[in-house]
């Protein structure tokens, strides 16, 4: 489990009111993505926001249905949530690295945030700690998407505050 000191320090309480942000949950290893979704849905109310849910047939297939949500026009970020957990081949590898790959691909391409939610461990214990009430890497990628939303929505602000009305040009 991450240690409380590898986490970021600042709680003060983000105040998402006005936000949209989309929760995309893998259904494979669904009873642990069932934790990882209400631990993000739970974190994107409390700071005010409105959920759009959607769904992917696995971690894989998240960066897409999450590009299909940045690009819908309907939300300010997204979240995806899921859990690979290691087996006996490779395919952990692949289903992790290109699902990470993919959502820094998507997010960076439609400049819309995402929350990496996804627990990628080595076994079903650490899956079930990652999920908890006490440590919820789903709540956790909420909370980062929704900063950074925030932080788009401030800069944008800032710089059409800063920018001349084109009537004073004149």
């Amino acid at each position: 489990m991450t240690a409380p000191a590898a986490k970021p320090s600042d709680d003060t309480p983000l105040d998402a009111s006005g936000l949209v942000v989309g929760v995309v949950a893998a259904r494979w290893n669904h009873d642990i993505v069932e934790r990882l979704q209400r631990g993000a849905i739970a974190a994107v109310t409390e700071c005010g926001a409105s959920v759009v849910a959607a769904s992917a047939p696995g971690a894989f297939e998240l960066p897409y249905a999450a590009q299909v949500l940045a690009r819908s026009g309907e939300v300010d970020a997204v979240v995806v949530v899921g859990a690979v957990i290691r087996g006996d081949t490779t395919h952990y590898e692949l289903v992790s690295e290109g699902c990470a790959s993919g959502v820094m691909s998507v997010q960076l391409a439609t400049r819309i945030p995402i929350g990496f939610g996804v627990a990628t461990v080595e076994n079903h214990e650490q899956a079930v700690e990652r999920s908890s009430d006490q440590h919820n890497v789903g709540r956790d990628a909420a909370l980062a998407a929704i900063e950074m939303a925030l932080l788009s929505r401030q800069r944008v602000a800032a710089t059409r505050s800063r920018q001349i009305p084109d009537d004073e040009d004149e």
